[in-house]
């Protein structure tokens, strides 16, 4: 008799325990995870994902606004590196300072020689002028951000001068390359460093690059 009665304690202690397990409520379970869609390498495709915007007024902008010249990056500033990068049959007057080069100019096609002493005829584009990139959404970067921007490597080229004179602060609207078989990388260019920077094109911006682009659709975002 109290052997079964044992039994029947334990068994009702099972059936006890079996109902609150039953009843708790299931153990939370973490959310998937939400992937974000990289940023497009089709210079079309990011395009497209660009705000369309109309140009910002240009107070407060000056040149210092993107910091007070080049930066220097291991003892060498922004502009000798690019030259460095850019030119071919490259001299050096010291480890930091191009002395004498060739340039094949992207927005010309015509083969020039650079010297350091008449610096003027080669120079470094903002591919996006900096000035534009102000009135398209930099005044609304950090500082620090935009003296990125004016770093960039992705963002500057080594040109013709007086062709980089004539482009000025013009974006696609209003100036392209005159050597055309360049077009297409010098928008594929500029969209990379708007979607970089978070800067808007204008409608007619747009309308523009996307001329360019129809004549190359699977053109890449330069990196």
């Amino acid at each position: 008799m109290k052997l079964r009665r044992i039994i029947v304690l334990t068994l009702a202690l099972i059936l006890t325990a079996s109902a609150i397990i039953s009843a708790a409520p299931p153990a939370p379970v973490a959310p998937e995870s939400t992937l974000v869609s990289a940023s497009p390498s089709q210079a079309g495709a990011a395009l497209e994902k660009l705000e369309v915007k109309g140009r910002a007024a240009k107070t407060g902008y000056s040149r210092d606004e993107f910091g007070a010249g080049w930066r220097i990056v291991s003892g060498c500033d922004t502009r000798q590196i690019i030259l460095f990068r850019d030119l071919s049959d490259v001299t050096l007057r010291d480890s930091c300072t191009i002395q004498s080069g060739t340039l094949r100019d992207p927005y010309t096609g015509m083969t020039l020689s650079f010297r350091r002493d008449d610096s003027d005829a080669v120079q470094i584009d903002h591919v996006v002028a900096l000035s534009d990139a102000w009135q398209k959404g930099a005044q609304l970067l950090s500082r620090d951000e935009r003296i990125d921007l004016a770093n960039d490597p992705l963002e500057l080229l080594a040109v013709d001068g007086p062709t980089n004179q004539e482009k000025g602060d013009s974006d696609a609207a209003s100036w392209l390359p005159p050597n055309a078989s360049f077009r297409c990388e010098y928008v594929a260019r500029q969209i990379a460093v708007k979607q970089k920077y978070r800067l808007w094109v204008t409608a007619a911006e747009k309308e523009a690059m996307k001329s360019v682009l129809s004549r190359c659709p699977d053109a890449a975002l330069p990196v």
